[in-house]
């Protein structure tokens, strides 16, 4: 049976990892970032499910031919995950394979669900490439500063509802994250900052207001994440959509090599 476990006991799904997993789920696992777990055995898991803390999909983690596990697994999500799901307002289950002997598994569990798919790339960045980059000039009015505690600008509703969405306060982002903004007229229109963290690993997330795009922004804050990042020691984790060009475009240019790409997969739940 597919059962929900503790955070108490999340360190036991640290052995389904590898060395090439998926940073989330492992900070998940360490209880740095918040997420759910379910396990097919709740004294010594072989396979588990990882539900990111911000909504953004499912890891499936440790044994992909587990038949037990798979002949329950829809009927856990139709009677768990969905109306779980659906009071957050989802509208669709996102399910990640965390090596790629999963892809077939889910491929053949749902299926029937019309299932779609789409093409993940993760990026991390060797010292050596960074330098030498500049941070790029920006227009007039535009500047990029650090995120700091108690600072005006953390009360900014957009930077406030980016931390909160994958940290549970702001006082554990500080603690064990960090971020850049671009400013405007004393306003925040892009910014980057460490989402889930394992170690020494950060992983990134960056997003700009539509109205201020096309003006290196998100380039500018991701340099100085870079930059901060290397100078402690951090190694920035960057995994993003294959078709986000943007994004892809970015990271590229800092210097960031490819080193994994993974399969996703999605249905709606109308």
């Amino acid at each position: 049976m597919i059962t929900e476990i503790p955070k108490q006991d999340f360190h036991k799904c640290k052995r389904l990892l590898h060395e090439r997993s998926l940073k989330e789920s492992l900070a998940i696992i360490n209880g740095m970032n918040p997420g759910r777990i379910f396990v097919d055995d709740t004294l010594t898991p072989t396979t588990a499910i990882v539900w990111l803390g911000n909504n953004d999909g499912f890891i499936f983690i440790g044994d992909a031919n587990n038949k037990s596990f798979l002949c329950e697994l829809n009927s856990f999500i139709d009677h768990l995950i969905i109306p779980e799901a659906k009071r957050v307002h989802l509208e669709c289950f996102e399910a990640i394979g965390d090596h790629p002997t999963w892809n077939q598994s889910i491929e053949n569990a749902l299926g029937h669900r019309h299932l779609e798919s789409w093409n993940q790339r993760v990026y991390e960045i060797d010292p050596n490439h960074f330098q030498g980059k500049i941070a790029p000039t920006l227009p007039d009015d535009y500047d990029v500063v650090m995120l700091v505690q108690h600072d005006s600008f953390v009360e900014d509703d957009y930077v406030k509802e980016t931390i909160l969405e994958f940290w549970p306060s702001l006082d554990q982002f500080f603690a064990n994250g960090f971020g850049f903004i671009a400013t405007h007229r004393n306003q925040s229109v892009s910014i980057c900052l460490s989402t889930y963290v394992a170690g020494h690993i950060h992983c990134v997330a960056i997003k700009t207001e539509e109205a201020h795009r096309e003006r290196k922004l998100a380039q500018a804050v991701a340099y100085h994440f870079v930059q901060h990042s290397l100078k402690h020691n951090f190694v920035p984790y960057w995994d993003c959509m294959e078709e986000n060009k943007p994004s892809v475009a970015v990271v590229e240019k800092l210097g960031f090599e490819q080193v994994l790409q993974y399969k996703g997969y999605f249905f709606s739940f109308s």
